[in-house]
Order: structure tokens, then C-alpha cells, then sequence
């Protein structure tokens, strides 16, 4: 069973093509966070760190536990360093919610500590959620993240 580190860049087979992702943080008490990149290929770009270069969507995923769990091959493709501007631990965001369902406020986590806020400015909106995806979830995101 093949375990990856920060800067990795795993190749996954998948239905749509060859599908990529980073591990880009490791926590002592979370799975990996894992960074989705843009597209599917036919075949393996020839510059494969190229694709980390840019933002894309994050979550904390089992990621070898996962790609076993669904039978997905996957191999190590390359490494990269992680962009200046992600190379501290991500910001999660999690709804707090009342007994109805509705939020009440948010918590922030960034893998040390929580803070809270009543209201989700833009720039919130856009934080990875604080879960753990699921493997399914997982194939779902590497099957739609074509952008």
C-alpha cells in the first residue's frame, strides 16, 4: 500500500480518464487534505506539476484508504511544491446548526484552533467544509472537477 506525503501529485485511472490530486497537509488526528486539479486526460500531461499551480477545491480525504476502498489505480506522478499562497494549513469551515436545522454560526478551523462567526462573508463561502469525505464523495469530486 503505497502512502504519499505534501507535494505529491497522484494519478488516479477513473472512468472520464486520468484524474489528478495533491496532498497538500497532513494532521496528526485528520486524514490528509487533498487538493482536487483542474481536468481529465486521456494521458498523463507531459508537465504534470503544472496542474497545482492554480487554486482548486480541497477536503480532508483518506486518500490511499480511499482509492483502495473504490479499486481505483492510482500512482505517484509527480511532485510539486505547494503554492506560496496554500502552504499553511487550510482553513475549514463548519456550520453550527439549532435543533430546526437552521445555522446559527459558523465555526473556522485551521488545524490548531476554532474561532466562530455569526454570519459567512463571500470569502467564506468558498472554504473547504470540515468533514471527512467519503470515498464515494471522493469519486464523485474526481469525476466532476473537469474545470
Amino acid at each position: 500500500m503505497e502512502e504519499y506525503a505534501p507535494g505529491d501529485i497522484v494519478e488516479v485511472e477513473t472512468t472520464k480518464g486520468l484524474a489528478y490530486v495533491q496532498l497538500t497537509h497532513t494532521h496528526p488526528s485528520y486524514p490528509p487534505v487533498v487538493k482536487f486539479l483542474p481536468g481529465s486526460y486521456e494521458h498523463r500531461p507531459d508537465n504534470v506539476t503544472v496542474l497545482a499551480e492554480k487554486p482548486a477545491p480541497m477536503a480532508m480525504v483518506p486518500l490511499t484508504g480511499a482509492l483502495n476502498r473504490l479499486g481505483l489505480k492510482h500512482a505517484l506522478a509527480g511532485r510539486s511544491d505547494i503554492p506560496h499562497s496554500e502552504r499553511s494549513f487550510p482553513i475549514f469551515r463548519m456550520p453550527i446548526r439549532d435543533k430546526q436545522g437552521k445555522i446559527i454560526y459558523w465555526w473556522f478551523w485551521d488545524g490548531q484552533g476554532l474561532t466562530y462567526s455569526t454570519e459567512l462573508m463571500a470569502q467564506q463561502e468558498t472554504l473547504p467544509m470540515r468533514e471527512v469525505m467519503s470515498s464515494d464523495h471522493f469519486l464523485d469530486q474526481l469525476l466532476t472537477h473537469d474545470k
